[in-house]
């Protein structure tokens, strides 16, 4: 369950437009909004990297597409191990005289 927004997505919203439309510092704009710079300038980037605008850093969906496959490979390594597992029990079941 996500947490609540501290800041509102408007608040956010507004403060990236002025960044992107004025030559000033991320930090002055959220001075004057009232917000942290550090949260301005991550809904930033964020924006950006949706936007396409920097190509060097992750969209939204890239990072989730991500997080899932990472949750996949180790649902799929645990998967693997008990298969591993299960077929030492059996392969030493019917040859008792195999070493472990």
């Amino acid at each position: 369950m996500p947490r609540a927004r501290k800041y509102p997505v408007e608040l956010l919203e507004r403060g990236a437009r002025l960044v992107f439309e004025s030559d000033r510092p991320i930090t002055h704009i959220a001075a004057e909004l009232g917000l942290p710079s550090e949260t301005l300038r991550k809904y930033v980037r964020r924006l950006e990297a949706d936007e396409g605008r920097r190509p060097d850093l992750l969209s939204s969906q890239e990072r989730e597409e991500i997080r899932k496959l990472r949750k996949e490979n180790a649902e799929l390594r645990r998967a693997n191990e008990i298969l591993r597992a299960a077929s030492l029990f059996f392969a030493g079941e019917l040859d008792p005289n195999r070493p472990k």
